[in-house]
């Protein structure tokens, strides 16, 4: 009991010294109240953490080494605890805490019972629980996790008792049904491959909207014995990618994982599911592929174990030091332990190691691995939800479901003057009034049998068949009454359409010319109206106002330097069968041979006698190009033809072609107007 004092009051004082004195005087009344109010605490919102457990095992000697008296570099103190040489000081140790430590004389029953089994029974529960076996490559991982036909291991003792509690659960007189499915995978290269299933492909990893871990498409096979489980699973142990390494023969090239779920129903009221998930991981083992020798595709192999391996550190990491964001989607390792590590389960984790002095480093790092995994806090919860209740089915008779006035039709005339004379009203109006539910066939029969007996129900009771059966009454007379009459006007309005289509009928029996007199005036389609397509915009040439006055008043046509041209277009219009055709005037550039060779001269004088400042009158030509100009004519001499210009440095093809079209016809149109 902790009580709040300040030291320099006297008050405080005496009152502390009274609640002492009451305290011994009745202990047991606070020890109760303490307790009330514990429990109250513990049945909080947020489930119980539990920590994950960590056993080590250590794998005996291979290979003679022991015979050769090469001492250990592991050695065990306790059934928990270990130490290991320190290399960086041989006189000091590096000791070790775990939950669990089983030595080289340890057996596959101690590791199982000891670690394994105690978790199967929170399955029955509805909570999930994870085994993974971690350590480096040739420690032992898989012996422990599989065994041998002599020695079993983890994966087939765990599932023969897990079978054997969900017999015992199940069985008759109990208020659970019980039934268990098996999945089996291996990540390989960072790919999800379904081992019962090869064929299936690379798998993708899923996130429920309740955080659940879920893989679409991973085959799942219900088993009910231990035969069922050898049955699939030894085929499927097979399908794991294996190779052979300098340490070891047969090693695991993937992460298997082997998913077994246990699914409940009560039998009883208020009718609860529950779902538990056992998780059994052999991890592959971290390689230094300097004593390996991996190459090749085990060399990438080995890269991608390393890879996930490294990740499963940093998820580890992040959990231990409360980081925001955890990395587990960095590797699909991860992802799918993530219920494993920080999530909901109840997890083992089984680090194995080897006694080698050739293994040390790696004996470290495992010991390193194992000792902050003991620091993850996972909060296991059941996953528990209700199904709701399927009520049984009314069985009603043939005729009932059917309806009196199809049973009459199926008895016949004769069947129909023997039946009962006084039938009752209150069903042949229902039945009457439920033609659209007995048109629905493809209706589920419970449904429909339900259907009925209510319609049936509340037409004993006055209602007006099934069209406002979550309405008040006064609201559904109401309603009926204005359907009612809707039905009337629709009966008057097809009543009216068919006077209308007699007296058609008449007309048209008449003779022709009264026809035409009696019938009134038939409207003809309005004409429609000829649409032709706009006429493109005119093109012209702007050219100076004493050369146009002059062509105006010249008859040499020869010397225009813009032609009209007329040019036929088609038209089409909606009315018409056949295309018109109109002219369509457009501008054509022409220019006369004389213009176009006094041009070409007067560019030579230009280039010949003309300074730098006159050659930059002329368009294209700029200060660089008339000094080029200038240079080449002092080397070479005059030009004989205006084409010499592409033998200029700096003037190709294209630019003489547009200097050309730039000045020729300017200096025809400037002759002209100099002549006229």
């Amino acid at each position: 009991m902790k009580i709040k004092v300040c030291l320099t009051c006297s008050q405080c004082l005496l009152l502390m010294f009274a609640k002492y004195m009451i305290w011994f005087a009745t202990p047991d009344l606070y020890v109760g109240a303490g307790r009330c109010r514990l429990s109250k605490v513990g049945a909080g919102r947020r489930p119980p953490p539990a920590r994950v457990r960590v056993a080590v095992r250590l794998r005996p000697f291979v290979d003679g080494t022991a015979a050769a008296g090469e001492p250990p570099c592991v050695r065990g103190l306790d059934s928990c605890s270990l130490e290991i040489a320190n290399w960086r000081n041989h006189q000091e140790t590096l000791k070790y805490q775990f939950d669990a430590f089983y030595g080289e004389r340890s057996s596959q029953q101690d590791v199982y019972a000891g670690s394994v089994q105690p978790i199967l029974r929170h399955l029955l529960e509805g909570q999930n629980a994870s085994v993974l076996a971690y350590g480096p490559t040739g420690a032992g991982k898989t012996h422990t996790m599989l065994g041998s036909p002599e020695q079993p291991g983890v994966i087939p003792r765990a599932l023969m008792d897990l079978l054997q509690l969900t017999r015992e659960e199940g069985g008759e007189g109990r208020p659970w049904a019980l039934s268990v499915t098996m999945s089996y995978l291996e990540i390989y290269q960072e790919k999800v491959l379904d081992l019962l299933d090869p064929a299936s492909g690379d798998l993708v990893i899923r996130e429920d909207c309740r955080g659940n871990i879920l893989i679409p498409g991973l085959t799942q096979k219900p088993i009910t014995s231990f035969a069922d489980f050898e049955r699939h699973f030894l085929p499927a142990s097979r399908n794991r990618t294996v190779g052979a390494t300098r340490l070891n023969q047969r090693s695991s090239r993937s992460h298997a994982v082997l998913l077994v779920k246990v699914d409940q129903r009560e039998r009883l009221a208020p009718f609860r599911q529950r779902e538990g998930k056992l998780y059994l991981i052999d991890l592959a083992g971290s390689e230094d592929n300097r004593r390996t020798g991996n190459k090749g595709l085990r060399l990438k192999e080995s890269g991608a174990i390393n890879s996930s391996l490294f990740v499963l550190g940093k998820v580890v990491d992040a959990l231990n030091q409360g980081l925001p964001r955890v990395p587990y989607r960095d590797s699909k390792l991860t992802r799918l332990l993530q219920d494993s590590l920080g999530g909901s389960a109840h997890s083992i984790l089984i680090a194995n190691i080897a006694p080698e002095r050739r293994f040390y480093l790696d004996t470290v790092s495992a010991l390193n691995f194992a000792a902050r995994s003991k620091e993850v806090i996972n909060r296991p919860f059941t996953n528990e939800s209700l199904q709701l209740r399927v009520l049984a089915p009314i069985k009603l008779s043939q005729k009932e479901l059917v309806g009196p006035s199809e049973a009459k039709r199926a008895r016949g005339p004769e069947e129909e003057e023997i039946g009962s004379p006084e039938p009752t009203a209150a069903p042949a109006s229902a039945s009457q009034k439920l033609s659209p539910l007995q048109k629905l066939s493809s209706m589920d029969p419970a449904v429909l049998e339900r259907l009925l007996s209510l319609d049936r129900l509340l037409g004993s009771q006055g209602s007006q068949g099934t069209h406002g059966l979550n309405t008040p009454r006064r609201e559904r007379m109401v309603l009926m009454k204005t359907m009612e009459e809707k039905d009337l006007e629709i009966e008057r309005l097809k009543m009216k359409q068919k006077e209308l289509e007699a007296k058609v009928l008449a007309q048209e029996a008449v003779d022709p010319k009264d026809k035409e007199n009696s019938s009134p005036a038939v409207l003809r389609p309005l004409a429609r109206r000829t649409v032709t397509v706009a006429k493109p915009l005119k093109k012209a040439v702007v050219m100076p106002l004493q050369l146009i006055q002059e062509q105006t008043a010249s008859p040499n046509a020869e010397i225009h330097i813009l032609k009209k041209k007329g040019r036929k277009r088609k038209l089409e219009s909606l009315d018409a069968s056949e295309p018109e055709e109109k002219a369509e005037d457009c501008w054509e550039l022409q220019i006369s041979p004389e213009l176009l060779a006094h041009g070409r001269q007067k560019i030579l004088d230009l280039l010949n006698e003309g300074s730098a400042r006159d050659l930059r009158s002329l368009q294209r030509i700029g200060q660089k190009k008339a000094q080029l100009i200038v240079g080449w004519r002092e080397l070479h001499g005059p030009f004989s033809q205006v084409e010499d210009l592409e033998r200029v440095e700096g003037i190709s093809g294209k630019q003489m072609e547009s200097f050309l079209k730039a000045n020729i016809l300017g200096l025809a149109a400037c002759h002209r107007c100099d002549t006229s």
